[in-house]
Order: C-alpha cells, then sequence, then structure tokens
C-alpha cells in the first residue's frame, strides 16, 4: 500500500488547489493567508502587491515575481483579496512541490490515460490507490486524545463513536482522509499517526457552535467538534463535513 499527499492527487486530476491543501506544506503561509481571508485589511496591509519575493542561485538572489500580468502595479485590497490567496496558494504549492509532482504526474501519465481517473475526487483516487484497508475501531478509539473539555465518555464524544460505528468502512476512511488528509493508517496503528512535527494521534477538539460543521486540521490530526444538542444533528453535520467540505474550513 502506497499513497500521496493531497496536493499530488488532485494535481493529477488537474483540480485546483485551496488553502487547506497549503496547511500541510507550510503552516506559517497558512495561518498568514487564513487571518487575511477571515479580516478585513482594509488600511492594515501596506503597498502589498501582486508579487512575491523568491530566492534564487541558493539563496544568493531575491526576484521580484509578479503573481498575474502587471502585477506589482495591483494592490491587493479587500476586494480582491481572495484572487491573491488562491495565486499564492498555488505558487507556494508550486515552489515546493513541483518538479516532484511534474515526475510523478508523468510516470502515471506514461502507465495509463489520465483520462481513466477523470471521473474520481482527489477523496476518491486516493482510495482507489492507497487500497481501502479495514479500520480498527478499537484501537482508533483507544489512541484519540481530547481537548476543551471534551473526554472519552463526554455525551458528544459517545454520539461520534456512535456515528463512526455506524458507517461503513468505506466512509470510516473518509472521515480519516478528512482529519489527517490521507486514508492510510500506519501499519503499527493508531498510536503511530503522524502530524508535521511527528507523532500526533487522532484529536477531537471542543470548539464552535451547535450550528457550524465539523472542521479539520490535518497537520495536527485534529478534528474540531462543535458540541452539538443531539445525536442527530451530529450525524447530519458531520456526514456533510466528511463529504462535501474542503479540510479547513473558513468561518
Amino acid at each position: 500500500m502506497f499513497f500521496f499527499t493531497r496536493t499530488i492527487y488532485k494535481a493529477l486530476l488537474r483540480e485546483p488547489w485551496d488553502i487547506s491543501d497549503l496547511e500541510t506544506i507550510d503552516q506559517e503561509y497558512h495561518k498568514g493567508l487564513t487571518w487575511m481571508l477571515e479580516n478585513d485589511i482594509t488600511d492594515v496591509l501596506d503597498d502589498l502587491s501582486f508579487t512575491v519575493n523568491e530566492e534564487k542561485f541558493g539563496h544568493s538572489q531575491v526576484i521580484e515575481r509578479e503573481l498575474k500580468p502587471n502585477g506589482k502595479n495591483i494592490s491587493v485590497t479587500q476586494e480582491n483579496k481572495r484572487e491573491y490567496v488562491d495565486l499564492m496558494v498555488k505558487w507556494k504549492i508550486e515552489r515546493g512541490m513541483g518538479e516532484q509532482m511534474a515526475q510523478i504526474i508523468k510516470g502515471f501519465d506514461e502507465a495509463l490515460d489520465l483520462k481513466m481517473i477523470s471521473l474520481f475526487d482527489d477523496r476518491e483516487l486516493e482510495l482507489v490507490i492507497a487500497g481501502t484497508a479495514d479500520i480498527d475501531i478499537k484501537d482508533w478509539r483507544q489512541n484519540t486524545e481530547y481537548r476543551s473539555g471534551y473526554h472519552d465518555k463526554h455525551t458528544v464524544v459517545e454520539w461520534f463513536w456512535d456515528a463512526v460505528d455506524s458507517y461503513s468502512n468505506e466512509r470510516r476512511l473518509r472521515l480519516i482522509q478528512f482529519v489527517t488528509g490521507t486514508s492510510s493508517v500506519p501499519y503499527e496503528g493508531f498510536g503511530a499517526l503522524r502530524g508535521s512535527t511527528g507523532l500526533k494521534k487522532f484529536t477531537i477538539d471542543c470548539w464552535g457552535t451547535a450550528e457550524m460543521l465539523p472542521r479539520a486540521h490535518t497537520c495536527f490530526n485534529r478534528l474540531d467538534l462543535p458540541p452539538y444538542k443531539n445525536y442527530e444533528t451530529l450525524l447530519e453535520k458531520l456526514l456533510i463535513a466528511i463529504e462535501e467540505t474542503s479540510t479547513f474550513g473558513i468561518e
């Protein structure tokens, strides 16, 4: 069994990247761009244009690169900040993984017609390539940590595990994808899950309000689970999050 990062699967499918894909590559960039999207930047960021400074020749030279034609003469504003963020995400991912992705895509293109996988989305493609191993729920639960008042016997947490019990194995894999960024569980089990800084167990954090959807931070294998009032609401909201939303939800 093998797997790639979500950015690779999206590249294979020619799908555009979004800000959630940046979190596993550069947390600081992700944090800064997320702040920009969540806040009014009017009168906050001075002299920011559609350009980026790029280091060349072993950091001995820095050049200014335009993110779009005439970008150096276009200021970033509250109205166009979404476009700026999208272009920055694309630049950062291509800069960090461009050669790796090019080689992988070339290999796949030589092995099969990429049109054959065009019917899948990036999450479905991972399940096809990486496989669908059976999930050990007991091991998963034993190696889960809780934050912000949640614990293993908390009512909302019990509802969460009831939902997991009710899922098919494929949907459990989709939930793991949603939270960790991949459907692959280490050979040693959930206790060996890794985040961006090393070993990091699956974590459930009490966050938000009952009207919100759950959200996830793949760098930390963390699910932000709102304190829902009943099992039916949790079941509905969790399913929507797994099947229809990006990993990191901008509120």
